[in-house]
């Protein structure tokens, strides 16, 4: 009985502890400053495993060069601000977000096809990474989902290569091998 007692008092302790937490202010959420190492550590591991349970079942089609030529316009548009790429730093909003934007081109070996696409579809809430699924086709997602997947083996000189052949809305030039999309195709 005396130890329910004393596991009684150590959880109501506990739960004082966390009221006075959460009310009293005391932790910074300022985007000026970065989280402590515990609640890093703590937020990445709960967002790395959300991120796999939830995109486990996604099956990704043939991701082609084709698609990824597509992406590269998607991308330079819509993640490089944030993320920078090859030969080009984040942006200004990408440097004033906390948590950081990763770069892609050191961190994109670390997700499968499907995880980022699950990641480019629903965005990761409080990290300033957006939901995608609104503004952006599935066939659009996978395309920039190709791309990155390119980026940690590519060089300044062919990032800007791909993004300079990449035609309007990040379609790739029909001379140079793709095809893009219009209206008639499905």
């Amino acid at each position: 009985m005396k130890a329910l007692g004393t596991l009684f008092i150590a959880a109501l302790l506990v739960i004082v502890a966390a009221l006075v937490f959460i009310y009293s202010g005391w932790y910074d959420v300022s985007a000026n400053s970065a989280h402590g190492a515990v609640a890093r550590r703590l937020l990445g591991t709960v967002m790395r495993n959300s991120v796999r349970a939830h995109a486990r079942h996604i099956v990704p089609p043939e991701l082609s060069s084709q698609m990824a030529r597509a992406g590269a316009g998607h991308f330079k548009e819509h993640c490089a601000e944030c993320h920078g790429a090859p030969g080009v730093e984040r942006g200004d909003i990408g440097r004033g977000l906390t948590p950081r934007p990763p770069k892609l081109a050191d961190t994109a070996q670390n997700w499968s096809a499907g995880e980022l696409y699950w990641i480019v579809r629903n965005g990761i809430k409080m990290t300033g990474m957006p939901a995608w699924d609104a503004s952006h086709s599935d066939e659009e997602i996978w395309q920039t989902v190709a791309f990155v997947r390119l980026l940690p083996r590519m060089s300044p000189a062919e990032y800007q290569q791909m993004v300079t052949q990449a035609g309007p809305h990040g379609h790739a030039h029909a001379e140079e091998g793709g095809h893009g999309h219009d209206e008639h195709e499905h």
